[in-house]
């Protein structure tokens, strides 16, 4: 394993891992905000250079849950 990266340039390795750190930050919040365990888990543990996250980012970026935004002492 150690043979392999030294032979990847840094110019390459840096923005690389910046880019999966950055989505895959962005998608665990959000799922874990929709309570989508399974999606945070497989987020977690797969590292799939940003391509998992943004998946999960574009089927889910408009399922929301829907949370009840009235209180219960102000019904009329």
């Amino acid at each position: 394993m150690d043979e392999i990266l030294q032979h990847i340039p840094l110019w390459i390795l840096l923005p690389t891992l910046i880019w999966d750190i950055i989505w895959k930050m962005i998608a665990l919040w959000k799922s874990a905000r929709n309570n989508h365990l399974v999606w945070f888990i497989f987020i977690g543990i797969t590292g799939t250079v940003g391509i998992l996250p943004l998946i999960y980012l574009l089927i889910c970026h408009n399922r929301r849950l829907k949370y009840d935004t009235s209180k219960s002492g102000d019904r009329r």
